[in-house]
């Protein structure tokens, strides 16, 4: 592949984005009043935007922390060609867990778990010993965890790392930090740290609704997404749209290419492995 090739050239996997339905289930964390993404988001609203990008797979993650949202993906998934994985929400601090993840496992496209760390009112919810033992089921289980943060959390994720150190984690949205507010430390001393854990992930996804929406620029982007680059290296970064999260500040066309231009220079190789291969080996995608 040529450097002057375009993303289309290649198959692109989209590692995260959402569907939802606002008629069967509510989503706390959307902005009150009328919004954009406040409407049902299907399969059909996406094609569309994955066939202009040249993306041919992708990965569809939570947005409801609910295990009727979980089944709502899944039946998706099965009916939907371009997804080729799904990472639900599970209840990881029940007692039946274990059995909850069994039953999930049965359904062919489920690759991982992910809960809302964000919004949860407990800040050590990652480290607490209820979370753990969930979470070393997880592992044990060859499903992946997607790292739902902000930069408050950061400091617990090395702690979890050492107490389930064969759980294979990626960070979604570069861990949220202030891109509006300009603001870049503590976060990037505490996410360079993240990096240092073997095998973890960073997915560059989510950094057009940490800016300012109406008026961020690429500019405003890079300072972040260059230090994740440099911390966790080509080989453990992916790329992700968070539709229609997105939309919020941009298109899909456009948090792609923001993506593209404040991930910088890349080899041939390098680039496969940011819109592709990384995301694919990571969640054990199907070919």
């Amino acid at each position: 592949m040529a450097n002057s090739s375009s993303p289309i050239d290649i198959g692109i996997v989209d590692s995260h984005h959402h569907f939802w339905d606002i008629a069967e289930m509510v989503y706390p964390w959307m902005p009150p009043g009328e919004s954009i993404i406040r409407r049902n988001y299907l399969p059909s609203d996406l094609a569309p935007n994955l066939e202009a990008a040249g993306v041919t797979r992708t990965v569809v993650i939570q947005a409801n922390q609910t295990q009727d949202e979980a089944k709502f993906l899944l039946d998706l998934a099965d009916a939907t060609d371009f997804v080729a994985g799904v990472v639900v929400w599970a209840d990881l601090q029940a007692p039946d867990i274990g059995h909850v993840l069994d039953d999930l496992l049965r359904r062919e496209k489920l690759v991982g778990v992910r809960h809302q760390v964000e919004d949860d009112p407990d800040d050590d919810w990652l480290v607490r010993g209820s979370s753990i033992r969930g979470l070393k089921m997880l592992a044990e289980r060859g499903l992946t965890y997607d790292v739902l943060v902000k930069p408050r959390h950061l400091s617990r994720v090395p702690v979890l790392a050492d107490k389930v150190p064969n759980l294979r984690m990626v960070i979604d949205h570069i861990a949220k930090p202030p891109i509006a507010d300009d603001i870049i430390e503590p976060w990037a001393t505490d996410i360079a740290l993240v990096a240092e854990i073997p095998g973890i992930h960073c997915k560059i996804s989510g950094m057009v609704t940490e800016a300012d929406h109406a008026t961020w620029t690429t500019d405003h982007l890079k300072p972040y997404v260059s230090h994740v680059v440099k911390s966790f290296g080509f080989e453990r970064i992916m790329f992700g749209s968070d539709w229609p999260v997105c939309l919020l500040a941009a298109s899909y066309q456009q948090a792609m290419e923001a993506a593209m231009e404040t991930v910088g220079p890349m080899s041939d190789a390098q680039r496969v492995d940011f819109l592709a291969g990384n995301a694919s080996r990571f969640y054990r995608l199907p070919a």
